[in-house]
């Protein structure tokens, strides 16, 4: 399911790029290179969506759909964990307890009675 979602997700990128790029500027008429045109509002006069208008946001609204569900579907499938929990625990840093020299004379062992 992943493999497919993701080829969907890649086919989705290059069509939103494709799309974007045909798109024409708001300013790109000969009024818009003097200054003139839609001088009321910020970006120029609001137009009818075109058909790649509307392509770009479908495109774009597919493609965020599928980058979320890439995202979560990644995060089940690692175990929904931090990288760091898949490292050993180490001890804690402190210094090594010495090391106690075996006795000088011990204690003898009184045998068995018979």
């Amino acid at each position: 399911m992943i493999i497919l979602l993701t080829i969907l997700h890649v086919i989705v990128a290059v069509f939103l790029i494709l799309v974007v790029l045909l798109q024409t500027g708001k300013r790109a008429d000969l009024a818009g290179a003097f200054g003139g045109g839609g001088s009321q509002t910020a970006f120029g006069a609001r137009g009818a969506a075109t058909l790649l208008s509307r392509l770009t946001a479908w495109s774009a609204g597919i493609f965020m759909a599928t980058s979320l569900m890439l995202a979560l579907m990644s995060s089940s499938s690692t175990g929904g964990g931090s990288v760091l929990d898949s490292l050993p625990a180490s001890a804690p840093a402190s210094a090594p307890a010495p090391a106690t020299p075996p006795p000088t004379n011990p204690t003898p062992v009184p045998a068995p009675a018979k």
